[in-house]
């Protein structure tokens, strides 16, 4: 791959990814903060084997996510941006890779465009905005789809164990699903090519040795987690709530197959109905999913580098989105395919011809319809007053908010008046994009401008969540705690709704009626601190003469009144639809 085409690539990805780390946005309550907070944890702590929250054990997830982020911020200190730098990074060295991948297999034009598709879909900028690891697993297993091709076309080399390193370092990611993904697209492909039963295809991929790495590298922090949170084996067949079997269960059975069979305990989470668990990805690869007609129409049959490398990329598509068809879902779980379906693009995109150019008339109408609808809405709301923060004008659709796209229905007109300027700068990119896909005569010119448009619009969005960031996070919260006389603080309900005042304050806290989900497992551990109290233990906290602080919000404070009484909650910040409550006026000693 040509070093233009290589810095091109590089610079657009780093121009998305590093450019979207800067804070604000800050870190939004939920995962994302939750995730930098067990980092944090681990650096202070000095225990990198178990994850823990408020000092619960939290044994849902495998580890090098955190221990990325807490190197990181040894490194730069504990700040939000430091926290970011490992997804960003390792993200746009996936872009690269899979630009690699492709440049390898079809030649440069079409590598060239598998980077550029990558690096500017929606999906992949969307679900890097929560600190949760899916881009680097998608990058391990792209690394070892490549490195599987490579070890059956070239025999000997290093790609054999590549592959198993690739596996071993997904394990440490995300699960036994890195191994899955990889190993089941892999048989599917070996079956397509009548390769399965052959004595020298196995040979090429030294499955024994490879193994062996796997286990070197993703079993020491296995075997740790489980002799650090007895028992070290239970095999029981049923999640339920005040029960604690240890890692290895609540691991590999609680959250593997009973995740998988939807028969998991907390149900903290929904599932994603299966025919929009397909149909999003023409959501997720735009703009660029307009080319998929035009990749349809290229050849699979394994006759040639090309040919192979489309139809395992086809085989790696078709198997994860059939795993999931039977599983539970989110809409970021499809991720690790989306260098197999920019591998797809690419070439169909390099190729040219009346399909191509039909698909970029389609993203130039589709932009200008979207220019226009901005340009509509910026008029209906040009007069509108923008009081206090953004929450004013948001409704609230908290049965939604296990989807990680829960909050979009939050939305009012009326909220458009609050982002005015993300707006402008939406509607200017969707008009670089329609001319430039309508006007540019060769092909590389119109895909860098609409690469350009996507640019534009993906830093027009952070502009936006910036705005958003009242309702998203607490930091303005954690901040008044900071700067207010010392006290004892609790939250209400559980972990995740305030984890951003955690990270910001860097401190524990009560949890009011907080033992569910994500916390109510370890909770049950031997010797997990007791921080779980009730409405009654709260009352009689609060009314003590200590000082105390609550976090709640606002759906949940008529509770809190009727509970102790309106003149027992003195307000020291209200901000994004929540408060920060002390039950002693600031001023008192």
């Amino acid at each position: 791959m040509g070093r233009r085409s290589q810095l091109i690539v590089l610079a657009i990805a780093a121009a998305i990814f590093f450019g979207c780390i800067i804070s604000p946005p800050n870190l939004m309550d939920d995962v994302d903060a939750v995730q930098a907070q067990i980092a944090r944890n681990m650096l202070q702590s000095g225990d990198w084997v178990t994850a823990r929250l408020d000092g619960v054990p939290y044994l849902e997830k495998s580890p090098l996510i955190y221990w990325m982020m807490a190197v990181s911020m040894g490194v730069f200190g504990p700040h939000d941006w430091a926290a970011r730098i490992p997804l960003a990074l390792f993200t746009v060295v996936l872009v690269w890779v899979t630009a690699r991948f492709g440049h390898w297999a079809f030649g440069e034009p079409a590598g060239f465009y598998s980077g550029l598709v990558l690096s500017t879909c929606i999906g992949l900028w969307l679900f890097t905005r929560i600190q949760i690891p899916d881009a680097i697993l998608t990058l391990a297993v792209t690394v070892a789809m490549w490195a599987f091709l490579r070890s059956l076309e070239e025999d000997g080399g290093p790609w054999p164990a590549l592959m198993a390193a690739a596996i071993g370092v997904g394990l440490l990611l995300k699960g036994l699903v890195a191994a899955l993904f990889p190993i089941g697209a892999g048989v599917v492909y070996l079956a397509a090519t009548r390769q399965l039963f052959q004595r020298k295809t196995w040979r090429k991929l030294r499955p024994f040795s490879g193994g062996l790495i796997i286990l070197a590298i993703a079993a020491p922090w296995h075997i740790l987690a489980m002799v650090r949170n007895p028992p070290l084996f239970d095999f029981t067949m049923k999640s339920e709530p005040g029960h604690y079997h240890g890692f290895f269960w609540f691991y590999f059975f609680n959250e593997h197959v009973f995740r998988f069979l939807n028969m998991r305990f907390p149900r903290d989470y929904n599932t994603v109905p299966r025919v929009y668990f397909w149909l999003f990805h023409l959501l997720w690869l735009f703009p660029w999913s307009a080319f998929f007609p035009a990749a349809a129409r290229l050849s699979y049959k394994p006759v040639d580098r090309a040919g192979r490398t489309r139809l395992l990329a086809l085989c790696w598509t078709v198997f994860l989105l059939v795993f999931f068809t039977f599983s539970t879902t989110q809409e970021y779980y499809s991720m690790p395919c989306y260098p197999a379906l920019a591998l797809l693009l690419g070439p169909a995109m390099a190729l040219g011809g009346l399909w191509t150019l039909r698909g970029r008339l389609l993203i130039s109408a589709m932009a200008a319809l979207a220019a226009l609808a901005i340009g509509t809405i910026l008029i209906e709301v040009l007069h509108l007053p923008t009081p206090g923060d953004i929450s004013q004008a948001l409704t609230q659709n908290p049965d939604a908010y296990t989807l990680s796209l829960g909050h979009m229905g939050d939305l009012t007109l009326a909220s458009f008046a609050y982002l005015r300027l993300p707006l402008v700068m939406a509607g200017a990119a969707f008009v670089v994009g329609a001319f430039g896909a309508w006007l540019r005569r060769g092909d590389e010119g119109a895909y860098l401008a609409i690469a350009l448009m996507m640019v534009i619009f993906f830093h027009a969005a952070r502009v936006a969540l910036i705005r958003f960031d009242p309702y998203l996070g607490s930091r303005a919260l954690a901040e008044a705690y900071l700067h207010a006389p010392p006290g004892e603080l609790i939250a209400d309900d559980q972990y995740y709704t305030f984890s951003s005042v955690f990270f910001y304050a860097n401190c524990r806290a009560l949890l009011l009626n907080g033992r569910v989900n994500n916390l109510e497992y370890g909770s049950n551990a031997p010797g997990a601190p007791n921080v779980f109290i009730d409405d009654e233990a709260f009352a009689r906290l609060w009314k003590d003469v200590r000082r105390r602080y609550l976090l709640v919000e606002a759906p949940s404070a008529p509770r809190i009144e009727r509970l102790v009484g309106r003149d027992w909650l003195h307000t020291v910040k209200a901000s994004g639809g929540k408060f920060l409550y002390s039950n002693l006026p600031i001023g008192a000693p």
